[in-house]
């Protein structure tokens, strides 16, 4: 069968009328392949588009890290860019469109690999496309190189940890005094696999090591730095993917919020925004995690000339801020998951606080809150897309938003 793509689909597969599904395949182009049910899974490109890139890493064709290499940069930024206008489009809105800001090539600071032993030794990496099958990524052009630098270590840790018949998921972040890994889905801990893991740790220099929750080996605290701040988050705690993303996500929030000098920072993490804004304003931070809070508040406390910061564990979802307890503030950030916080955007609408500093992964969920918010009467005043997560079909994104009246 012979189709032409007529668009890209929210995983970066093309779609064709119908509608057929046709991974790898770019708009215009004219495709052929056998038909399964409504995927073309193993398409011939006919007539390839101007937009047809050849893929810089060798493992594009079987790692299912990356949905986009195959396009050329320009599209894809261009493509993510419209991602965020039709999402708010389909909500009625419409906003200033600040141009893109991409992450470069080896720049993620933090990811998640799969790690199985095999019969003849380990095999680490990232799943393949639709599939179970774990691909070895030696020379992956996402990661930052001192990420790829602790794959030894996560192979020791994977013969050593996991069951022949389990995976391991190996989470490492990068951190100045070495890998920091957490450890889920491994063999039960007792004493002799804890000497093993503590012994692999101090020989490969991790900062840090946790197996399945527990700290089993800390060589030295693996501080992330917030503005002034270092904080030391738990094993696996949520990061910005990279350090330039963070970067732009901050200006946005920082440009927004700036002059007020009473802050609350919801869903706020370790302190990526708070910390920093710290520096000109009292902050309250909420977050449904005491463990997160708990390390923002100790790097706080540690942090010289930072304006006074409170920590709050609340679940948001449930008990989001009400709009009397918003009164005391002069500005709101909000960064929660891809769910979205639609309960606390209803409350945020009944609010009068002057202005929000809005930051999402999920364009989806982001322009559902935001009408919302322009419902209760804030104005959109512009959105920026951030694309960390480079040649996946990811996208984020920074806003502000204004009372009107």
């Amino acid at each position: 069968m012979k189709v032409e793509i007529l668009r890209l689909g929210h995983l970066g597969d093309g779609i064709a009328e119908g509608p057929v599904y046709v991974p790898g395949a770019l708009p215009g182009e004219l495709v052929e392949g056998e038909v399964s049910g409504d995927v073309i899974a193993a398409p011939k490109i006919v007539t390839p588009s101007p937009e047809r890139v050849r893929a810089p890493c060798r493992h594009y064709k079987g790692c299912g890290g990356c949905a986009l290499q195959h396009a050329a940069d320009p599209f894809v930024a261009a493509w993510k860019t419209d991602v965020v206008r039709t999402a708010l489009a389909g909500q009625g809105l419409e906003a200033e469109i600040r141009p893109i800001a991409t992450s470069p090539a080896q720049s993620r600071r933090r990811a998640v690999l799969a790690g199985r032993r095999t019969k003849k030794g380990v095999l680490l990496g990232f799943h393949g496309r639709a599939s179970d099958t774990v691909v070895a990524v030696p020379d992956c052009l996402l990661l930052h190189p001192e990420l790829i630098a602790a794959f030894p270590a996560l192979e020791a840790l994977t013969l050593a940890g996991a069951s022949r018949k389990g995976e391991l998921s190996l989470t490492v972040t990068r951190c100045a005094s070495g890998p920091d890994v957490a450890v889920s889905g491994g063999k039960e801990l007792d004493v002799a696999l804890h000497s093993e893991l503590a012994g692999i740790a101090e020989r490969f220099g991790l900062s840090r090591l946790a197996w399945g929750g527990e700290v089993v080996a800390l060589r030295h605290p693996p501080y992330q730095a917030f503005g002034a701040a270092r904080v030391v988050p738990p094993p696996g705690a949520f990061l910005q993917a990279t350090a330039e993303g963070e970067k732009t996500l901050l200006s946005a929030v920082s440009e927004t919020v700036a002059g007020a000098r009473h802050v609350a920072d919801l869903f706020a993490g370790c302190g990526t925004f708070a910390l920093p804004l710290a520096e000109n304003a009292e902050v309250h931070a909420v977050e449904g995690s005491a463990e997160m809070t708990a390390a923002l508040d100790k790097g706080w406390r540690a942090a010289p000339g930072l304006k006074r910061v409170t920590t709050e564990a609340r679940d948001l979802f449930r008990r989001p801020l009400m709009a009397d307890e918003l009164r005391r503030f002069d500005a709101v950030v909000i960064d929660p998951p891809r769910a979205g916080a639609e309960a606390q955007a209803v409350e945020l609408a009944r609010s009068e606080v002057p202005v929000i500093a809005a930051v999402s992964c999920n364009p989806v969920t982001f322009a559902r809150d935001a009408r919302l918010l322009v419902q209760g009467g804030y104005r959109l005043d512009w959105v920026r897309p951030v694309d960390q997560f480079r040649w996946s079909p990811h996208v984020e994104l920074a806003a502000r938003f204004s009372r009107t009246g």
